[in-house]
C-alpha cells in the first residue's frame, strides 16, 4: 500500500492517528501523549464520535477518525438489507460529522466521501467496511500530499537558520513543513506556545518537531510577545479549523492574540490550509465553547478555589488585517482574495 506518511513522526503515521481493523477503531489518546502512549478502542461509530467530542484526537485527527468510524459503522450494519444499511450509514455520517460544531463542514466532506465509497460497494455487493477503509487511506494520501504542496510554499517563507513560532497543533502541515525543510537542508528553530488547557503545542507539536529532528523550545501562552523580541522570531504560522472566504481565520484560542503581537512587531503571520467555500463570511461559523472547568485545572489537577468560574471558547477569530497570507496548495493568497483559489476546479481531499 503506497502511503504518504513516510519519514514523519510517530503520531502522524496513519495507524497511530486512528485505525479500523477487525470491527474496532483504535485512536491514539492525544490527551495523554507523549507521557503515555495509549489507544482508545471504539466498538461502535457512536463511540468514535464521543472520542472526537472528548478530544481523544484533535487537529486533523478527527478527519481520520471519522473515516475509520464510517468503516466501523459499515461493519455494524453488514447483515442488514441494502436499504436499511444505507439509512444506517447516512445516520452514522451525520453523527460523526457533527461530533464537534465548528468543523461540521470539513467533517461532512469526510463522511460524504465515505458514503460515495459505500454506495459503490453496496451496488457491487462488495465488502462495504473494506471499501470505506480503502477510501479513507486514499483520502489520507491525498490530504498528506496536498499539505506537502502547501508546505513547499510555506517553507519558501522560512529564512535559513530562521526562528519560527507555531500555535496549537497543525497536524499534517507541521509534519510536512518539517519534512520539506529537512529535504531542502534548511535549518530552523521552533518556538512552540504550550496551548492551554489541553497543551497541544507542548505535547503534540513539540513532540512531532523533536521526533523529526528539529531544535524545539516550548514557551507558555503568555510568553509570545517577549519571545518574539528576545529570540528574534522571523515568522509566525498556524493551521486553521476554518478559513472563511472573507479572510477571517478560525483557529485554536490564542491565535488571535499572537497575530496581534506579530503585527505589532512586524513579523509575518502565514496561515495554512484550504479556504472553506461553505463559509462565505465569519458569521456562518459556530465557535465551540467547551467545559469551563477545563481552564480551572491542568491535566486533571484543579488549580482554583471552589466557586471560581472558568470560560473556555475553543477557538478564536483572527481578522484578515492580521494575516500576511493564506498558504494553500496553489500558492499564497492575500486573505481578501480567496475566491481566486477556486477559479480552477478543485475536489475535496478529505
Amino acid at each position: 500500500m503506497l502511503r504518504e506518511d513516510h519519514d514523519l513522526a510517530f503520531m502522524l503515521r496513519y495507524e497511530n492517528v486512528a485505525w479500523y481493523e477487525n470491527g474496532k477503531v483504535k485512536i491514539l489518546d492525544r490527551r495523554v501523549y507523549p507521557t503515555e502512549v495509549k489507544f482508545v478502542i471504539c466498538n461502535t461509530h457512536v463511540e468514535v464520535a464521543h472520542a472526537i467530542a472528548d478530544m481523544v484526537t484533535q487537529s486533523a485527527g478527527p478527519y481520520t477518525a471519522a473515516g475509520m468510524g464510517m468503516a466501523l459503522a459499515a461493519y455494524e450494519c453488514k447483515n442488514m438489507g441494502k436499504e436499511d444499511m444505507w439509512k444506517y450509514l447516512e445516520k452514522a455520517a451525520y453523527t460523526l460529522a457533527h461530533a464537534r460544531p465548528t468543523t461540521v463542514n470539513r467533517m461532512s466532506q469526510v463522511t460524504r466521501g465515505c458514503l460515495r465509497a459505500a454506495k459503490t460497494a453496496i451496488e457491487e455487493d462488495g465488502k462495504v467496511d473494506e471499501e470505506i477503509f480503502e477510501h479513507t487511506i486514499d483520502s489520507l494520501n491525498r490530504r498528506y500530499s496536498t499539505m506537502e504542496k502547501v508546505a513547499e510554499y510555506l517553507v519558501d517563507m522560512f529564512p535559513h537558520k530562521g526562528n519560527v513560532m507555531t500555535q496549537c497543533f497543525g497536524e499534517t502541515i507541521v509534519g510536512m513543513m518539517l519534512r520539506v525543510t529537512k529535504k531542502r537542508n534548511k535549518e530552523i528553530k521552533l518556538f512552540v506556545p504550550e496551548t492551554r488547557p489541553y497543551l497541544q503545542g507542548a505535547r503534540l507539536t513539540a513532540s512531532v518537531a523533536y521526533d523529526q529532528g528539529f531544535d524545539t523550545t516550548v514557551i507558555t501562552d503568555n510568553m509570545p510577545a517577549y519571545t518574539m523580541v528576545t529570540k528574534k522570531i522571523d515568522l509566525f504560522t498556524s493551521a486553521a479549523d476554518a478559513i472563511c472566504m472573507d479572510g477571517h481565520v478560525v483557529n485554536k484560542i490564542g491565535t488571535y492574540q499572537i497575530a496581534i503581537v506579530a503585527k505589532y512587531h512586524g513579523i509575518p503571520y502565514f496561515v495554512t490550509g484550504i479556504p472553506d467555500a461553505e463559509y462565505e463570511t465569519i458569521s456562518e461559523v459556530t465557535i465551540e465553547e467547551r467545559n469551563p472547568n477545563l481552564v480551572l485545572e491542568a491535566r486533571g489537577k484543579k488549580n482554583t478555589m471552589e466557586g471560581v468560574k472558568g470560560y473556555y471558547p475553543s477557538f478564536d477569530i483572527t481578522p484578515p488585517s492580521l494575516v500576511s497570507g493564506v498558504v494553500t496548495d496553489r500558492g499564497i493568497f492575500v486573505p481578501y482574495d480567496l475566491h481566486r483559489y477556486f477559479e480552477d476546479e478543485t475536489g475535496e481531499f478529505y
